[in-house]
């Protein structure tokens, strides 16, 4: 079974773009240092629930979209390794104060599959 590093961030709509080259490039890392899949993907069929949603998850503000992305890899132990040559890489450029978003507001973690079809 694999392991996914999962993530839901807010992203502002007028910086969609501004983000999805800074995660182009960032995934291009993940795949040559062994990551199986990079995958960011912008909200567009996502509703505030009544109790709780991405939306809620994220406290989206006004003018601002939801991101979910996830990084597959082939165990723990592998997603550890990968992570710290791409931590360790020089070329990454993910310096909190130059993000698009608010990285307070990103929710993230590690899944063991348990289901692959």
């Amino acid at each position: 079974m694999t392991y996914v590093d999962g993530f839901v961030l807010p992203i502002p709509k007028d910086k969609v773009e501004v983000y999805r080259k800074i995660s182009s490039d960032a995934g291009k890392l993940w795949k040559e240092h062994g990551a199986l899949a990079y995958y960011e993907c912008v909200a567009d069929d996502v509703k505030t629930g009544e109790v709780t949603s991405f939306p809620q998850a994220v406290k989206l503000q006004e003018n601002e979209t939801v991101v979910f992305a996830w990084i597959l890899f082939r165990s723990r132990e592998h997603r550890d390794e990968v992570n710290a040559k791409v931590m360790k890489d020089p070329r990454l450029k993910m310096d909190p104060a130059e993000m698009p978003m608010d990285m307070k507001r990103m929710i993230y973690g590690g899944f063991q599959s348990i289901v692959e079809l």
